[in-house]
C-alpha cells in the first residue's frame, strides 16, 4: 500500500468540507443524484426560467441533457450578478511576459469591456448560435472575447494560440466561424510568435470568415486587409457599453474545443451552458477549497479545456480574483512562478506535472528564495504526476504544510471528475484519490464486464453522466457515439486505464492506446516513467513502444537527465533499470534507453508521442506538423541521438 499523506491539521478547520461532509455529500450524489444537483443549480447558478425536469439521457445512443427547459445567461452569471457586490474587486489579474507587467481589470471593468465587445461582434452580423474563432495572446481581452460571445448566444471556439496556419483552417472550417479574433502577435518569453501573420494563411482556405478583429499586443508591423480586418482598440472605442444579456436554453450550445484523437481530425468536443457552467462552478469551489478573498492562480492557456474551466468560467462565476499568465515558467528564469505567488499573494496555484518536473531539475535554491508563505492549496493537471515531483511539489512549494489536489478530468468531462478535496482525502503521492461528487467511475475487462472490488486494474469509464459531460462532437454525433459509448455500451468510456487499490483510491495508469503489451504483460507506459524517474538520475521520461524480436514488443525510454547532459552513461542506465525492476518488475525494464536534451512538447505540455513512436520505430523522417511543439528542434536532436542508440 502507498504512503498516505494526511492533510495537516491546521488546516482542517477552516476548509469547506470535511471527510465526513464529503462521504455524505458524495452518497446523496449517488443515491440521489437529481435532488442533489437540484440543490447545487440553485446554490451556485442564477436563472431566467426554471427547470421542467432536471435530467433525460441515453448512454447508448450518447444522448444526454440537464435542466431541460431552463434558461439562463452564462455571461451574466459570470460578471453581472457579481455587480452589486464586487463590482470593483479584481476580476482578471493578469501577469504578462515581463516580470511585473501587470493588468487589473475589475468585475466594473469587465462588465463594461465585454459588454463593448458584444455590440461590437453583433454590428459584424454575429447572432445566437453563430461561431466566433478565438485564436489569441494570453491576455484579459482573451476571455473577454469569450464572454462576449456568450453574452450574445454566439459560440466560441478557442483555438490555442501556437497552432499551425493548417491546423487554425481546419478548426475554422469545421465549425464554419463567422469571424476571427486575433491579436498582431504572441510574445512568450524570449520568443514571439506572428499570430496575425499566420491567420493570414489560415484565412487564405477559410472563406467562411467575413471579419477578423486584431488585437495589437505588440507594436510590430501588421499586415491589415481593408474591408475584413478591423483593430480591435478601434472597435472597442466606437461600441457602446450596453449591451444586455439574453436568456439561453440550458441545452444551449457555448463552445467547441477541438482535441485530437488517437485516428482521424480533431473532434470538435461541444459543450452546452447550464450543465457546465454549474460543474466548473462547483468543482472550482471545492476541490481548490475557493474563498471569497483568495487569489487564484491557474498557469494554464486558454486555448485548453483547463484555461476554460479554470481560468475563466469556474472561476469567474465563484466571483473570485483569477490570475492570468502570459509567460513561461522558465522566464527570465525558473524562479518565475514563485516571483508572481509572492507578489500577488497567491492563495490557490495549480498547474501541470511537466512544469513542476520543469522547475524541480533546477534544485530546490530557487523557490528557497521566496516566501510563498500565502500559498494554501497546490494543484496539478494534465497527466498522472510521478510521485518524485510529487514530494518536490509538497516540500519545496508547499513547505510540507499545504494541500496538493492531482486533478484527473479530460477535455471531454467538462471539470475536474476525480480529486482529492483539500482537507477532506487523505492523499497518496501520484493518485488522483476519489470521485468527486455524482460521479461514477467503474473499471471493466476487455470485455465490458465491470470488475468489482479493490486491488483491480481496468479501464475507466464512467457509468452515470454529470452536468459537465460534453454533448457531442460537433457536426457529428455518430462519431461521439462511437468514439465513446460504443466500445461499452451504457458507459461513457474515459480511454484511460485505471487501477483501484485496496483503499478504493485510483490512480491513473494512462491512455490505453499508450499501453505497451510487453511479452503478454500489459504495463502503462505512465507507471514505467514514474520508476524511471524515481532513479534519482532522470528529471523526466517518455516511454513508447518498439519492434522487438522475442516480446514482439519492446520499451523504449526517451530520458532527460537531471543534470541536462545528453550521454547518462552506463551508471544511469543501470540506476534506471534498477528502479523500474524495484517499482514495477523486471518484465518493464527498459530494452532501450536514450537520453535526450528535452522531449517534444505542445504548449500545455503535452508530449507528442507519436514522434517519440516513429522514431522507436526507425522512421525518422515524415514527423507531421510540429509546429505546435513548444520547441520544434527537438525533434531533429532526439532523431539524431536515436541512431547512434545500441540496438
Amino acid at each position: 500500500m502507498q504512503t498516505t499523506f494526511e492533510v495537516p491539521s491546521n488546516l482542517r478547520g477552516s476548509t469547506y468540507i470535511s471527510t465526513e461532509l464529503y462521504q455524505r455529500m458524495y452518497r446523496h450524489s449517488i443515491e440521489e443524484p437529481l435532488a442533489f444537483w437540484e440543490q447545487q443549480a440553485h446554490e451556485f447558478i442564477s436563472w431566467r426560467k426554471p427547470w421542467r425536469s432536471v435530467l433525460e439521457f441515453d448512454y447508448h445512443k450518447a444522448k444526454i441533457a440537464w435542466f431541460l427547459g431552463a434558461e439562463l445567461n452564462v455571461c451574466e452569471n459570470c460578471v453581472d450578478r457579481h455587480l452589486v457586490t464586487r463590482a470593483n474587486k479584481t476580476a482578471i489579474l493578469w501577469e504578462g511576459n515581463e516580470p511585473g507587467e501587470v493588468r487589473k481589470l475589475s468585475y466594473a471593468d469587465l462588465h463594461r469591456e465585454v459588454c463593448k465587445f458584444a455590440n461590437v461582434l453583433k454590428s459584424r452580423g454575429v447572432k445566437a448560435g453563430d461561431r466566433v474563432a478565438i485564436y489569441m495572446p494570453m491576455v484579459p481581452e482573451v476571455a473577454v472575447a469569450m464572454l462576449a460571445c456568450a453574452r450574445i448566444g454566439a459560440v466560441h471556439s478557442v483555438i490555442f494560440g501556437g497552432f499551425s496556419a493548417e491546423s487554425v483552417r481546419d478548426r475554422i472550417l469545421d465549425s464554419q466561424c463567422k469571424v476571427l479574433v486575433t491579436g498582431n502577435e504572441i510574445v512568450r518569453g524570449p520568443k514571439t510568435i506572428a499570430l496575425k501573420q499566420i491567420a493570414d494563411e489560415a484565412l487564405q482556405q477559410a472563406p467562411c470568415v467575413e471579419s477578423v478583429v486584431v488585437f495589437q499586443r505588440t507594436k510590430s508591423p501588421t499586415s491589415m486587409q481593408p474591408g475584413r480586418d478591423l483593430w480591435w482598440h478601434d472597435v472597442m472605442a466606437a461600441a457602446s457599453a450596453e449591451c444586455p444579456a439574453l436568456a439561453f436554453d440550458s441545452e444551449h450550445p457555448l463552445f467547441i474545443l477541438y482535441t485530437s484523437g488517437s485516428t482521424g481530425k480533431p473532434k470538435g468536443v461541444m459543450h452546452t451552458s447550464g450543465g457546465y457552467l454549474l460543474y466548473t462552478a462547483l468543482t472550482h469551489k471545492y476541490v481548490f477549497d475557493y474563498r471569497e478573498n483568495d487569489i487564484y492562480f491557474c498557469a494554464a492557456d486558454v486555448g485548453w479545456v483547463t484555461g476554460h474551466s479554470y481560468i475563466v468560467y469556474g472561476p469567474l462565476a465563484n466571483g473570485a480574483t483569477t490570475v492570468m499568465f502570459e509567460s513561461i515558467p522558465t522566464y527570465p528564469n525558473a524562479g518565475r512562478y514563485w516571483d508572481v505567488i509572492d507578489r500577488h499573494q497567491v492563495n490557490i496555484f495549480y498547474t501541470a506535472p511537466t512544469a513542476i518536473r520543469t522547475v524541480a531539475k533546477e534544485g530546490p535554491e530557487l523557490p528557497a528564495k521566496f516566501s510563498l508563505a500565502s500559498l494554501r492549496v497546490l494543484g496539478s493537471v494534465g497527466e498522472p504526476i510521478n510521485r518524485d515531483a510529487w514530494l518536490w511539489y509538497y516540500e519545496q512549494v508547499g513547505r510540507s504544510r499545504c494541500s496538493i489536489v492531482d486533478t484527473w478530468w479530460q477535455t471531454e468531462t467538462g471539470g475536474i471528475l476525480i480529486s482529492p478535496l483539500p482537507g477532506a482525502t487523505p492523499q497518496k503521492p501520484g493518485s488522483a484519490t476519489l470521485p468527486l461528487f455524482g460521479i461514477r467511475p467503474c473499471l471493466v475487462d476487455d470485455d465490458g464486464k465491470v470488475i468489482e472490488g479493490n486491488g483491480v486494474k481496468g479501464k475507466l469509464c464512467i457509468s452515470f453522466p454529470w452536468p459537465g459531460q460534453m454533448r457531442t462532437v460537433y457536426g457529428d454525433h455518430e462519431r461521439f457515439v462511437q468514439t465513446y459509448f460504443s466500445q461499452f455500451p451504457g458507459k461513457y468510456f474515459t480511454g484511460d486505464g485505471c487501477t483501484r487499490d485496496e483503499d478504493g483510491y485510483y490512480w491513473i495508469t494512462g491512455r490505453v492506446d499508450d499501453v505497451l503489451n510487453v511479452a503478454g504483460h500489459r504495463l502503462g507506459t505512465a507507471e514505467i516513467e514514474s520508476a524511471i524517474v524515481s532513479s534519482g538520475v532522470v528529471a523526466e521520461a517518455a516511454v513508447v513502444g518498439m519492434p522487438h524480436e522475442l516480446k514482439g514488443i519492446g520499451i523504449y525510454a526517451f530520458c532527460v537527465l537531471r543534470d541536462g547532459g545528453k550521454s547518462g552513461g552506463a551508471t544511469a542506465e543501470l540506476a534506471i533499470k534498477d528502479a523500474v525492476r524495484k517499482v514495477i518488475s523486471p518484465i518493464a525494464t527498459p530494452d532501450r534507453i536514450q537520453f535526450v536534451p528535452g522531449l517534444p512538447k505542445t504548449r500545455s505540455g503535452k508530449i507528442m508521442r507519436r514522434i517519440l513512436r516513429k522514431i522507436a520505430n526507425g522512421d525518422f523522417e515524415n514527423f507531421g506538423d510540429i509546429t505546435t511543439l513548444a520547441d520544434p528542434s527537438v525533434v531533429d536532436e532526439i532523431a539524431k541521438g536515436a541512431r547512434a542508440v545500441p540496438a
